[in-house]
C-alpha cells in the first residue's frame, strides 16, 4: 500500500441537528493529488478543515503523519499545522497589502526569517505560479485567475508537505480553469508534496487526480483512481458523473 500522510477514520460531525459527516473515512496518499467530489453542501470543505485542524469531529479520529490531531494540545497541533497549508476558495488576500506582502504573511507569522530571505522565498513562490512580475501589484489589479494563483503562492511559500485546495476553479472560465488545473499539477511535481482538492469541475478533476473520493450523505461512498471511479457500478456515482436528474440521488 502507498504511504498515507493523513487519514480520516470514522469521523462524525454535526452542526446542531444537521449531520455533515457520518462515519466518514478517507486516506490521503503521500505524493498524490486526491480530489473529493460530491453534491453542493455535502461537507467537502469540512473535510479540509478537519485535515487542517480548524475543526474537530464530534467523534472519530483525524491522523496526520500518524498523530491523532483531535487529541493533542494546541501547541502540538500548531506544530503539525506548520506542514499543512489551506488555499481558500476566493484566495482571501488582504486588499490593503500588495500581492508580495500577502504571500509573505505565513513566513512572517510562522517562521523567523530575515527580510531578504522572505523576499527570495516570495519571489520563488510567485514565479512557480506564473506571477513573477506581480510582487508589487495590489489584489484589486489582478484578474480572478491571477488572484487564485496568488493564493496558491501564499499556500506553498512555506513549502508545506500537504496543500489543501478549496474549490480552486470556482467562477473561472474554461481557459483559466485549465491554467489553474495545470498549476496545481505543476506545483505538486516541482515541490514533491501532497494535495487534496475540492472541486465540482469533473473535467479538471479527471485531468489532475491520482485518486478520487466521492462524498455522499456524510460518508465516502467511492474511492479509487480516475478510471476506477469512471467504471464504478455505484448508481449514485454514475448519476453524479453523468449529471443526470434520473437516479437514486434525491433532488
Amino acid at each position: 500500500m502507498p504511504n498515507v500522510i493523513a487519514r480520516l477514520d470514522g469521523c462524525e460531525l454535526s452542526y446542531g441537528e444537521r449531520v455533515i459527516l457520518k462515519n466518514c473515512s478517507l486516506d490521503v496518499v503521500e505524493g498524490a493529488i486526491t480530489c473529493i467530489i460530491g453534491l453542493s453542501g455535502a461537507g467537502k470543505s469540512t473535510i479540509l478543515r478537519l485535515l487542517d485542524g480548524l475543526r474537530k469531529p464530534n467523534s472519530g479520529h483525524v491522523y496526520v503523519r500518524g498523530t491523532d490531531i483531535c487529541h493533542i494540545s494546541e501547541e502540538a497541533l500548531n506544530e503539525i499545522r506548520q506542514s499543512i497549508s489551506l488555499s481558500f476558495q476566493f484566495a482571501a488576500l488582504l486588499d490593503s497589502l500588495t500581492v508580495g506582502e500577502n504571500v509573505a504573511l505565513p513566513l512572517r507569522e510562522r517562521m523567523r526569517h530575515s527580510d531578504g530571505e522572505v523576499k527570495r522565498a516570495v519571489d520563488e513562490a510567485l514565479e512557480l505560479v506564473g506571477l513573477g512580475s506581480s510582487y508589487d501589484a495590489m489584489p484589486s489589479e489582478l484578474s480572478g485567475g491571477m488572484l487564485k494563483r496568488a493564493g496558491f503562492a501564499r499556500a506553498i511559500v512555506t513549502r508545506p508537505e500537504l496543500v489543501l485546495y478549496d474549490e480552486p476553479t470556482t467562477g473561472l472560465d474554461p481557459i483559466v480553469t485549465h491554467l489553474i488545473t495545470d498549476t496545481i499539477v505543476s506545483l505538486r511535481q516541482k515541490l514533491g508534496g501532497t494535495a487534496v482538492v475540492i472541486s465540482h469541475d469533473l473535467h479538471s478533476i479527471f485531468m489532475m487526480a491520482d485518486y478520487v473520493a466521492m462524498l455522499f450523505e456524510g460518508a465516502i461512498i467511492a474511492y479509487g483512481s480516475v478510471d476506477e471511479i469512471k467504471a464504478s457500478d455505484n448508481p449514485i456515482v454514475q448519476q453524479f458523473l453523468a449529471g443526470s436528474e434520473v437516479g437514486p440521488i434525491p433532488l
